[in-house]
């Protein structure tokens, strides 16, 4: 499966120190992935993609089929680019060949889409998804991803919501944003669950270059979705080569990650999305979280199980301590520790009498 990241600040910051010079920033995530409790699927080498908002309204994109840690360009790019909102994708593919195409991130107008996770028994809704689309959308999808569909279900319901995504000139707010994905996810979840009970894991991310909305989601009620993390502070800075931390100044939002495995070994930089929650971040830099009241959400008295998304290579976890007593890295405990937590307080959730 796949990985996602997100960069939103008030300062544009260099790519190379979101995407490539950090330890285990989400180019190094792809080959090497400490942070991953299960290492059945340790290689996301199926292409990536970067998205970026420069001076323009729409967002510039990069991407390559070949593994991201071996790109001579993303290197290139990334140590000359600068940006204050940054989409990045690593793939592992579950659908779809490997073709530019499949690479996310997926762009439309100004507004910019990632998919981490996959929609189980896709085949027997496509044709149901297809029809409910308007032609311009249709005709928009390019590869052969059930991502891609996604992201144009996502376009046409804006569109039926009364806002056109062509117009480069028309405002989203985060809640029409929000409103969109949601609505976008209540489709999905009714067709694929009159085809199959297995769960269908829903990780989308959308921006229109102001406002970005993430959900975490799962057609299950006793699984865990697809792990999703987010951290902010007043500065992300190199303390020592290649070892980054999210400096906390004061209480405001300067800098904010979103990231389906932590970019720092500080676990005290990370805070848990909670499974079935949409989190977005406002154009103001304001974080907001919601739980998604439908038939799989749970006030936070079940125990999820971690199993479903572990077996696919998409739970990552956070570290726990930057040192031990001995004062060498734990990296290595990382996975034995989180496995022996209970679900919910793997999840960043306390568990209720």
């Amino acid at each position: 499966m796949c990985r996602f990241m997100i960069y939103k600040g008030r300062e544009s910051m260099v790519l190379s120190d979101l995407l490539t010079k950090p330890a285990h920033s989400i180019i190094n995530q792809s080959f090497d992935s400490r942070l991953r409790l299960d290492m059945r699927n340790p290689i996301n080498g199926d292409g990536f993609g970067v998205g970026y908002y420069s001076t323009c309204d729409q967002p510039c994109i990069f991407k390559a089929i070949t593994p991201a840690w071996n790109n001579v360009n993303l290197n290139n790019l990334s140590q000359c680019t600068e940006s204050d909102l940054v989409f990045a994708h690593v793939r592992a593919s579950t659908q779809g060949v490997l073709l530019e195409t499949n690479c996310h991130p997926f762009s439309y107008g100004k507004i910019m889409f990632m998919h981490n996770g996959g929609i189980l028994s896709f085949d027997k809704i496509k044709k149901k998804l297809m029809n409910h689309l308007e032609d311009e959308f249709f005709l928009y999808i390019q590869g052969s991803t059930d991502s891609e569909c996604c992201f144009a279900l996502f376009l046409d319901t804006l569109f039926k919501m009364g806002y056109n995504p062509t117009d480069l000139n028309v405002q989203f707010p985060h809640k029409v944003l929000k409103q969109a994905l949601l609505t976008t996810i209540e489709l999905i979840k009714d067709w694929q669950t009159h085809v199959t009970s297995e769960p269908s894991l829903l990780n989308f991310a959308i921006t229109d270059g102001e406002s970005v909305v993430i959900s975490r989601y799962i057609t299950s009620k006793t699984d865990e979705a697809a792990s999703l993390h987010f951290s902010t502070g007043s500065r992300f800075f190199e303390y020592e080569p290649g070892l980054f931390k999210m400096e906390r100044l004061n209480r405001s939002q300067d800098v904010i990650f979103v990231a389906s495995e932590p970019l720092t070994f500080e676990r005290g930089d990370w805070i848990c999305v909670p499974t079935n929650t949409t989190l977005t971040i406002t154009k103001t830099n304001t974080v907001l979280m919601h739980p998604i009241l439908d038939e799989f959400y749970d006030d936070g008295g079940i125990e999820r199980s971690s199993g479903l998304a572990m077996s696919k290579g998409l739970m990552g976890g956070l570290p726990t301590k930057n040192k031990n007593k001995e004062g060498t890295s734990p990296i290595s405990q990382v996975e034995t520790t989180l496995q022996n937590l209970p679900p919910l307080q793997r999840e960043g959730r306390k568990i209720t009498a």
